[in-house]
């Protein structure tokens, strides 16, 4: 079975009640992006992780990230040569911010150029991790469609969202002709 949809969960992965996780038993060719260390995470592991898994996806696949798998991802992007359909960027945290968890290495600075392929930014008023006007100058520098998702906390299995059919759609936008979920 073809790949098409990649999910690439943030620090401590994702649990069995994260829309990520749901997604990945719903979703046919959807797999999940694994990592080496989801408590201590190298930035340049993480990309090396997301660069392999792409290779072996090819180009019509789309990447769904959610917090700092997020900031990876534009890491991955700023050094990466191979192209993909999108990216579906959920609850990107802002690394730099004083009081980031320091088990996190290597994610500052966070790249501010344009990401080569489609993407949306989606992020929520109430992040503890990332501030609106934070995200909204992510998604401004990355050339990222922008949505407020509203009060949804770090859009997380504490967001109660279950399956989220709104992401979904979100996602449909993003994969590319003739691919559906």
């Amino acid at each position: 079975m073809a790949i098409h949809v990649l999910t690439a969960p943030g620090l401590g992965s994702s649990g069995p009640q994260h829309w990520q996780t749901l997604w990945e038993q719903i979703i046919p060719g959807s797999k999940r992006i694994e990592q080496t260390s989801w408590d201590a995470p190298v930035c340049a592991a993480w990309v090396a992780h997301i660069e392999r898994e792409v290779a072996a996806a090819g180009p019509r696949v789309v990447i769904v990230a959610h917090s700092l798998a997020c900031i990876a991802v534009a890491h991955w992007a700023a050094q990466t040569k191979r192209p993909i359909a999108g990216a579906l960027l959920v609850a990107p945290p802002d690394a730099e911010r004083p009081g980031f968890p320091p088990e996190a290495q290597g994610f500052t600075p966070i790249p501010n150029k344009l990401l080569p392929f489609k993407s949306i930014v989606v992020a929520s008023t109430n992040d503890e991790y990332c501030s609106l006007d934070r995200a909204t100058y992510f998604a401004t520098t990355w050339g990222s469609r922008f949505v407020n998702l509203g009060a949804k906390g770090h859009i997380n299995a504490l967001s109660n969202l279950g399956e989220w059919p709104e992401g979904l759609q979100y996602l449909r936008e993003l994969l590319p002709a003739g691919v559906k979920l």
